[in-house]
């Protein structure tokens, strides 16, 4: 279940809406603006990055958001949550929480299969609910194909999914090249921040540069990330399947569990 609070300085007020389905549903029932989604850690008190999605919110008072996050996971815990905090273009603020529900562990195993799209966001820098309503279509659309994420194609480029960034590994006999990723056309998720980190960390070469269409023979694993679910492991886009979980991903998505346990931030 879904619960939305309109937060001011002075109370806290508890909304109902028509279609409470999802994350998605509520927010397209208020008015436009910017928003940040993300999930708790450690019974409801840490979230990875939560300093940098506050500051995804233009007139956000980050530590009245976090006294009041404080308060409306109480009844979550010792469970784990799923939050979206929006603010609108007239400053006003809803917290929208649910339980969190990851993916099963399976999807982690195994891989998911992607498509590409030609939707594009108005302003790839900003987190804006306008385009949560724009997509609709989309979304539903990958819902019922049983498809995860679709991907953004810019200029015959893969830029990132519609909830995601996006990776690929390119390899030269066997041995892993780079990990690449756009840079230029995106949002810079706070996710992917903390992939690029690993990587670095691991010895693992960078290249911020969007994949080509008629490039996509060439990669040997990709991934995608989000706050919500971390690295997705890739084995499938459109119609071409590149594989099995590959070593690289398997060996990040190590590297960002161990992340999240050293640095989740306390709310």
């Amino acid at each position: 279940m879904i619960r939305t609070w309109k937060i001011t300085k002075a109370r806290l007020d508890e909304l109902r809406f028509e279609d409470s389905s999802s994350l998605d549903a509520v927010t397209r029932q208020l008015p436009d603006g910017y928003y940040s989604t993300f999930r708790t850690y450690d019974s409801c008190t840490r979230v990875i990055g939560l300093s940098a999605h506050l500051r995804r919110l233009p007139n956000a008072d980050a530590s009245f958001l976090r006294r009041n996050l404080i308060r409306l996971l109480d009844p979550y815990r010792p469970g784990e949550a799923r939050i979206r905090v929006v603010q609108t273009r007239r400053r006003q603020f809803y917290i929208s929480i649910e339980p969190l529900k990851p993916l099963p562990r399976k999807i982690y195993e195994t891989g998911v299969r992607v498509e590409t799209t030609n939707l594009q966001r108005d302003d790839p820098r900003v987190k804006s609910t306008v385009f949560i309503s724009s997509s609709d279509e989309e979304r539903k659309h990958i819902a019922k194909a049983g498809i995860l994420e679709a991907l953004l194609v810019k200029n015959g480029k893969i830029l990132e999914g519609m909830t995601s960034n996006f990776f690929y590994i390119v390899e030269r006999d066997t041995i892993p090249l780079y990990i690449g990723t756009a840079q230029r056309g995106i949002l810079l998720g706070v996710t992917r921040t903390m992939v690029l980190r690993a990587a670095r960390g691991r010895g693992v070469a960078v290249r911020y540069r969007a994949l080509k269409l008629d490039q996509l023979s060439r990669v040997k694993e990709a991934f995608i990330t989000s706050s919500s679910r971390g690295i997705v492991p890739v084995v499938q886009i459109d119609e071409l399947v590149l594989g099995g979980v590959g070593d690289v991903t398997r060996m990040l998505m190590t590297a960002y569990e161990e992340y999240v346990l050293k640095h989740a931030e306390r709310i």
